[in-house]
């Protein structure tokens, strides 16, 4: 994991030199994925580094874990309370479910990261693992509208691991995964699957080895990520005589 934090890093550095950018934004959320973000970030760009904490009708202890990784990693940090903003989009929109709502948070998080990108040449580092992005457990054009996914080839697992190498609070690190969408939200309850379970998983199905594999498990994941596909790619052009499928 040392060896990848400094690939990563390096990989990280080198894209930002590419782009012309001056340094690196990450939301930050008091989770471990957007900590070990954060931490790469650092070891890539030093100072040129912010850390932005999007309070939305959250759990006042997602900022305090927060600001717990911001001063362990020595970051910049700045607080953009987007509740006002989600209240009044919210409240001129035609009523839709529970999750319609919800996804309103992460686009006006993606809507901030990139005002304040713009602002000073930074890119957007985004902090979605392979276990979220091969199942597509994120928000398209929210969370998953970013320039760059550090952790993008890790399962979850893995970023565990990295968290300790990267010294993220081991606070952090116990945490239960939530992208905090609603009270008491957490990730693997929302997926209806644990990441250990999940990871296992996804790891056979790359592999082809899924004889030991829970038929039902299978079909859950499986269907997961056929019905995620259009989540991983650029919208598709029309072409004249295309089909699709």
């Amino acid at each position: 994991m040392e060896r990848a934090a400094e690939q990563i890093s390096e990989w990280l550095g080198e894209r930002v030199e590419a782009a012309g950018a001056k340094g690196l934004i990450v939301g930050l959320s008091g989770g471990i994925d957007s900590a070990c973000t954060a931490a790469l970030a650092k070891r890539a760009m030093g100072e040129s580094v912010l850390a932005v904490l999007m309070p939305c009708h959250s759990d006042p202890v997602d900022a305090r874990y927060a600001q717990d990784v911001a001063q362990a990693l020595t970051i910049e940090t700045l607080t953009v309370d987007l509740g006002p903003a989600c209240d009044t989009l919210v409240t001129t929109l035609p009523e839709a479910g529970r999750l319609a709502r919800a996804n309103v948070k992460p686009r006006l998080r993606m809507t901030t990261l990139y005002y304040l990108a713009n602002a000073r040449n930074y890119l957007v580092a985004g902090t979605g693992n392979k276990s979220e992005l091969m199942v597509g457990y994120f928000t398209k054009y929210g969370d998953g509208g970013v320039d760059l996914e550090p952790l993008g080839n890790l399962f979850k697992w893995q970023v565990r691991e990295l968290a300790c190498v990267l010294g993220v609070p081991q606070q952090i690190i116990d945490r239960p995964p939530t992208a905090g969408l609603w009270a008491d939200q957490t990730d693997e309850g929302e997926m209806g699957i644990t990441y250990d379970v999940l990871d296992a998983t996804l790891a056979a199905i790359e592999g082809r080895e899924t004889a030991s594999v829970d038929p039902a498990v299978l079909a859950r994941v499986q269907s997961m990520i056929v019905s995620s596909e259009h989540k991983r790619h650029m919208p598709p052009a029309w072409q004249a005589g295309a089909r699709a499928g």
